[in-house]
């Protein structure tokens, strides 16, 4: 699926495929972390229901104001006590499937917000 045909410097994700997704001209297989300008291939091995927030502190260290996080192919929430202890860092957490999540990583980077996808790419 294309998402955008911007060809900025910026990390915009142009397309996304089961397992993976594309940045520039680049796929990446796995789990990823993509921030404005960063990435963070091998992310994690934790499934997204059991993700702690030790396993989204690459992301935080990104300084967004929100992260996006992609749960793969459908939407599950992950426990109930990391999205406090992420509003406890002042960071916005948005839970969606995977692709819905890189389309809106685009949105938001393209309103120059300080946003981080968290991606499942299973």
């Amino acid at each position: 699926m294309q998402l955008t045909r911007d060809s900025s410097a910026v990390n915009f994700i142009r397309a996304w495929e089961p397992g993976r997704v594309r940045i520039a001209e680049r796929w990446i297989t796995g789990n990823v972390i993509v921030g404005t300008d960063q990435i963070i291939e091998a992310w994690t091995s934790a499934r997204p229901h059991a993700l702690s927030i030790s396993d989204l502190e690459p992301a935080l260290a990104l300084e967004p104001t929100i992260i996006v996080l992609g749960t793969g192919t459908e939407r599950l929430l992950p426990d109930v006590e990391l999205m406090a202890d992420v509003a406890a860092r002042s960071v916005g957490l948005e839970i969606m499937s995977t692709p819905a999540a890189c389309r809106t990583f685009n949105v938001l980077l393209g309103e120059q917000r300080r946003v981080v996808a968290a991606l499942f790419n299973a």
